[in-house]
């Protein structure tokens, strides 16, 4: 039997998780992914998933488990606000933000910090994606931006992960901001090229991933127009929910020339769940090297 050897990298969010929790939900939403293929049998995965949310340790200015930073009570700054605005800027469509400019601000029911900009930004999302779906993404893009921002941090969480990739390892699955870290890992061939670890990744699986947002992009230093490519041995599979609130039900086919890519129903509930998508036939035919 076909052994492949899978780094998960997850997001932010998983601080009150473990690493043998990631490994254990991950795992079993892979094998029923696998399971669902006609020739699944063939194929086992050898699975880690760094938790690398443990580094954000709780003091030095850094999340951890009895902290969030994201919080509803827990005020935006200039820089931060003006990011989420450009993110939602990039994604609502015109016709939402006249309905949402029409409405009086105090009947919204978003965060009462929020400045009048962004709550109205944030209740056109709500009418593409009804239910909460612009409070979710103002707490993935606080996220975001966090990471993206602290470059000393973002290389300490990519080297903590780039320690988990082994001599034969294969597959390197990312889910929402795990897609953002994957890229850059592979973008900078800090893992992936020849005489660096993980020399035998041929294949990039993200899920969920905010990458296809320009703001998103702009932030990780990437111009309009700059496509997003890595080396040619390494097949990229983008797999996407439109009802998934932080792809802004979108893929990255218009970003990343030669990426293969697949749309999923993740059922109601939460579509950007991680382990929604790793039990999906795309991701497993990924990973199991087969075609989608």
């Amino acid at each position: 039997m076909q052994i492949v050897r899978v780094v998960g990298v997850h997001g932010i969010g998983q601080s009150k998780t473990s690493r043998q929790r990631l490994i254990l939900d991950w795992g079993r939403a892979l094998r029923r992914g696998i399971d669902s293929l006609s020739d699944g049998a063939a194929c086992s995965t050898s699975l880690e998933v760094p938790h690398w949310t443990a580094l954000l340790a709780k003091g030095t200015d850094r999340l951890g488990p009895e902290d969030d930073l994201f919080g509803e009570s827990v005020p935006m700054g200039p820089a931060e606000e003006a990011f989420v605005a450009e993110v939602f800027a990039d994604l609502v469509r015109p016709e939402d933000v006249a309905f949402a400019q029409a409405q009086p601000v105090a009947t919204l029911g978003l965060p009462k910090m929020w400045s009048p900009r962004l709550t109205q930004l944030a209740m056109a999302y709500d009418r593409r994606f009804p239910g909460g779906g612009g409070q979710f993404l103002v707490r993935r893009m606080r996220e975001v931006r966090y990471y993206l921002t602290k470059p000393a941090l973002a290389a300490e969480v990519r080297a903590f992960v780039r320690d988990e990739f082994k001599l034969h390892t294969a597959v390197v699955i990312g889910h929402s901001l795990g897609s953002v870290i994957a890229y850059d890992l592979l973008r900078r061939q800090e893992v992936g090229a020849a005489g660096t670890p993980g020399s035998a990744v041929h294949t990039l699986v993200t899920c969920g991933s905010p990458l296809g947002i320009p703001a998103v992009r702009r932030l990780m230093g990437l111009s309009d127009g700059t496509p997003l490519q890595l080396a040619p041995h390494i097949r990229w599979v983008n797999v996407f929910d439109p009802d998934d609130v932080v792809t802004g039900g979108a893929g990255l086919s218009t970003v990343a020339p030669g990426l293969i890519e697949a749309q999923v129903d993740n059922g109601i509930g939460d579509p950007h769940a991680a382990v929604r998508y790793l039990r999906t036939a795309p991701v497993a035919r990924a990973v199991a090297g087969g075609r989608l």
